[in-house]
């Protein structure tokens, strides 16, 4: 569904991606895993849209997308959910789901299904007349994947969705990514909580300063010592010694 060829992209004269080469077969999760700063956004950013890559082939089904308006991305099947949410506040929550709505009516879809949305965020149902600013981070979590939903899309695209989130509603938050997949979709997922992520992938990619270092299967991530060490808050050579 997704494959990226080096790529390479920034801001201005700053280069953050270098050579990047992923891929997401359709009906996977593939999460990014990697530090502040490592280039995680600029990847999503790049595959959505929002900054022109420098170089690289973006290819969503066989199309290549790299440079194309983040309106048109959306419009073939692609849709973010951004870092840090960003409902619009001063909109209901209905209102902002069918804002992500907007795609399929262009689209003259009849029945754009609002009771799909609620019927896996049971909460937005219950708060669908609330000023979204109003919601607690992980209801604002839950509308903004929502949102996305309601475009349709092939593939989403989630960033950081557990970022300042409680232990248990990032529990809940992971429990609804798996769902999607359970139900046929595909997710790309940049997160730095590295152990949960990994804990509902098929596969995963490292990427450290723009460079993607290391890939393979969640279950050889999560038992290769160096991801151990970087990621996952362990050091098997000092439990060795305990």
């Amino acid at each position: 569904m997704l494959r990226i060829r080096n790529l390479e992209a920034g801001y201005g004269k700053l280069k953050v991606l270098r050579k990047v080469s992923i891929h997401v077969k359709p009906g996977e999760i593939v999460t990014i895993i990697g530090a502040n700063g490592s280039g995680k956004t600029t990847l999503l950013n790049s595959i959505a849209g929002l900054i022109s890559p420098k170089s690289g082939e973006i290819l969503f089904n066989r199309q290549d997308i790299a440079g194309l308006p983040a309106e048109k991305i959306v419009f073939l099947g692609c849709s973010l959910v951004p870092e840090g949410r960003q409902v619009f506040a001063a909109m209901t929550v209905k209102e902002n789901l069918l804002l992500g709505a907007y795609v399929q009516m262009r689209r003259k879809v009849k029945d754009i299904n609002l009771d799909s949305i609620y019927s896996i965020f049971p909460v937005l149902k219950e708060r669908e007349k609330q000023y979204a600013g109003t919601l607690s981070g992980g209801e604002q979590q839950m509308l903004a994947i929502g949102r996305a939903m309601m475009a349709g899309p092939g593939l989403i695209m989630m960033d950081e969705p557990s970022m300042g989130l409680a232990p248990l509603i990032v529990k809940d938050i992971f429990s609804v990514v798996k769902k999607l997949k359970d139900d046929g979709n595909t997710v790309l997922l940049v997160e730095q909580n590295a152990k949960a992520a990994l804990g509902i992938a098929d596969r995963g990619y490292v990427i450290e300063t723009g460079r993607i270092v290391m890939e393979g299967s969640s279950e050889d991530l999560l038992s290769n010592r160096d991801v151990q060490r970087a990621y996952l808050g362990r050091d098997l050579d000092s439990e060795m010694k305990i």
